[in-house]
């Protein structure tokens, strides 16, 4: 069996009474962070060892019989223990390389958040949060696994989500084979966001970031009017943090039900390995980012595995656009702007449509390689053929 990770997600509705207790957890969040860095600093300082996981715990419980930082007895326990966990695995990262030296926590930039381990529950609508109390949520879907841990986190749009992380295991054997005819090839743009191989309808780039930049600069324009530090600047800001909010979150929308839509409708999907962090460097990086390529993979790749279909990512140097699907001539002298195209055989191609039969074609060869006695015993082909070659 393998196991895998599911994460639930909430938005909150505090009452002004809750919102203060979350915030309270925030800032003691930030508060142990900053002590907990402080101390291992000032402990490698003096013995050029780390200071034991056991010895900061036992410290952090005695502060909460000293009387200035008695305030702690207020704040749950388990969180306090959890962000010397969290420093520890940010002390692990650095020292794997795989992020910066840990930081101390502005109370200004850092986003008020805090993390529970444990006792922390969903049910009828509400959360119920250690030394808060049960907190209304919209809860869009029921929590029908055993959750691990809770993240609480206010956006800058001034609203709150509860994150419940969950475990559950799938049998860990080979996926089954694909039907041929139901697997589809899914080829990204900008103009058009995915056209399939099946021939139906493009669909077209939202654009989100692109529709939502005039009200954008005008609120921007706001801010930059506003004197520093008063509360119309303040209020200035969180109309820019909504209105990022609110492209996110249709982004995020149109994503998910895209995805979902294309794992249900078919056996299994064909999609390109594209170098998203090249094209974030390029001119077009602007429209890149709002499309959001990366995470359209991620959410494919999990809601695959979730569902047991074949996911088969094509090489970012297969020719799928340049290639013709009838004969399989690659076509060196194609441009950019060349929408369509005529090859030496004849065929009339529509280049977004030719390139996502061709990713089909390569996923179908590369999920054959897995399943040799199933998928070519079908007799249709799983690569174009060769130039002068018999199809």
């Amino acid at each position: 069996m393998a196991t895998h990770r599911k994460v639930f997600r909430f938005r909150m509705r505090p009452t002004p009474g809750q919102e203060g207790d979350l915030r309270r957890l925030a800032g003691a969040r930030r508060w142990v962070w900053n002590w907990a860095l402080d101390r291992r600093k000032a402990y490698y300082a003096e013995t050029g060892n780390t200071i034991p996981a056991a010895q900061l715990s036992a410290e952090l419980t005695a502060l909460k019989q000293q009387p200035e930082t008695a305030w702690l007895k207020e704040v749950d326990s388990q969180a306090l223990q959890q962000t010397l966990k969290d420093l520890d695995r940010a002390f692990r990262n650095f020292f794997e390389k795989r992020a910066r030296f840990p930081r101390f926590k502005s109370k200004r930039r850092d986003p008020l958040r805090f993390r529970i381990p444990q006792r922390v529950k969903v049910a009828d609508g509400e959360v119920i949060i250690p030394k808060v109390g049960k907190v209304r949520i919209r809860q869009s879907m029921p929590v029908d696994l055993p959750t691990k841990s809770a993240s609480f986190r206010r956006d800058g749009a001034g609203r709150w989500f509860v994150s419940l992380t969950a475990e559950f295991e799938m049998p860990d054997v080979p996926i089954p084979p694909p039907e041929p005819s139901l697997v589809v090839g899914l080829d990204l743009g900008l103009k058009d966001f995915v056209v399939s191989s099946d021939g139906r309808d493009p669909i077209p780039s939202p654009k989100f970031y692109r529709k939502a930049q005039r009200k954008l600069r005008r609120a921007q324009k706001a801010v930059s009017r506003r004197q520093d530090g008063s509360n119309r600047k303040r209020k200035a800001r969180a109309a820019v943090a909504r209105i990022h909010a609110r492209t996110a979150d249709k982004r995020a929308d149109f994503l998910h039900k895209l995805t979902t839509d294309l794992v249900r409708d078919h056996h299994g999907l064909c999609i390109e390995d594209l170098s998203l962090k090249g094209l974030v460097k390029t001119k077009l990086a602007k429209s890149f980012n709002d499309a959001a390529c990366g995470e359209f993979r991620r959410q494919l790749e999990y809601k695959s595995l979730w569902n047991r279909k074949p996911l088969a990512v094509i090489g970012r140097f297969f020719p799928s656009t340049r290639t013709c699907n009838a004969c399989g001539r690659v076509n060196d002298a194609l441009t950019l702007k060349d929408r369509a195209w005529v090859c030496e055989c004849g065929v009339e191609h529509d280049r977004d449509l030719n390139a996502a039969k061709n990713i089909k074609d390569e996923g179908l060869r590369i999920l054959a390689a897995g399943y040799a006695e199933s998928l070519n015993a079908r007799g249709r082909p799983v690569r174009p053929a060769k130039a002068g070659q018999a199809g």
